[in-house]
């Protein structure tokens, strides 16, 4: 077997160990952007506390640390969320988790998953106090609502959002009422999820009894056929429409109950550039209620998102509860 030869000019030797530095330089960066591993010679500073709002007895920060990459919902094209969901071992999870607690990011919201009940197991064994928000739905694949609590000990338990505009437009809404019944036979406060406005004002209005809402600020589950009323025509794939923030903040300013706003950021694709970014929280904190949250979603790949978007809170989510 030839043995692979390594550079013996000098020449060659500078170039291949520049080569060799910078390769490790951007491993470490990688993981530094989630580890926070401080630099030779650097501090490490205790961050200021995150604006916080109340769902029930609880105390939950106003940025909540959303799951979606951590599944693998990219909500793009089939390649990212494969990116997403090769990056995020559980090992990496452990890590997001405990970074996000050192940023003052004191509630994580996910389904209920093998890989995320193995990290949130990890992180409170080592002390963590992190909450857990868990989207449920009782489909064949969904986990008892009583393993789930045992299983990770949530804070509230949310009817899965696509879940519930499925049911609501093949006329069974009435499963989704059941459903907030059935939490709260087990002591945990209970949420709706929807991409609709309609639907949370729907809800509201009646007092369906639940807790919370969450609030997608973009009608991703938009039926084709009113795409087809509204357009004339019908979007690949799922539909984000400039206007739906607007539609959908319209509404949460209206509901008493406290709202969780998500995919502020589009699902990416507002977060081309740090400025469009801190615009788009910038946008969210101003016309939700003071009592609200938004969930965000985190892919601290490239940059540190977790501390960036705990800037962006403390910066635009006061006042503290």
């Amino acid at each position: 077997m030839k043995r692979k030869s390594f550079p013996t000019d000098c020449k060659g030797r500078r170039e291949f160990l520049a080569r060799t530095c910078g390769v490790v330089a951007i491993a470490a960066a990688s993981r530094s952007a989630i580890s926070n591993t401080p630099a030779p010679g650097s501090t490490v500073e205790t961050p200021e506390a995150l604006p916080t709002v109340r769902l029930g007895p609880h105390k939950v920060t106003r940025l909540i640390a959303g799951g979606n990459p951590i599944g693998g919902f990219g909500h793009s094209v089939p390649n990212m969320s494969r990116h997403m969901l090769d990056y995020f071992t559980l090992e990496r999870i452990i890590e997001f988790l405990e970074k996000c607690e050192r940023e003052g990011i004191n509630t994580w919201q996910f389904d209920h998953m093998e890989k995320p009940n193995a990290a949130l197991r990890t992180v409170r064994e080592r002390g963590s106090k992190l909450n857990f928000i868990c989207l449920h739905a009782e489909r064949p694949k969904d986990a008892p609502i009583k393993t789930v609590i045992a299983d990770m000990n949530p804070i509230a338990i949310v009817h899965h959002g696509g879940v519930t505009d499925s049911l609501f437009r093949s006329g069974k809404a009435g499963q989704v009422r059941d459903f907030i019944r059935k939490v709260h036979d087990h002591g945990v406060l209970a949420g709706i999820s929807s991409h609709s406005p309609d639907n949370i004002k729907r809800m509201a209005d009646e007092d369906w009894g639940n807790d919370l809402f969450m609030t997608c600020f973009y009608y991703v589950s938009r039926p084709r056929e009113e795409q087809q009323k509204l357009l004339g025509k019908v979007v690949v794939d799922e539909p984000f429409f400039e206007s739906d923030p607007d539609e959908m903040t319209n509404v949460i300013r209206q509901v008493k109950k406290p709202c969780l706003a998500f995919k502020i950021l589009a699902a990416g694709r507002k977060c081309s550039n740090q400025e469009s970014v801190e615009k788009a929280f910038r946008f969210a904190f101003e016309h939700i209620k003071p009592s609200d949250a938004v969930i965000v979603g985190m892919y601290p790949r490239f940059e540190d998102e977790v501390r960036l978007n705990a800037g962006y809170a403390r910066k635009f989510g006061a006042p503290f509860a």
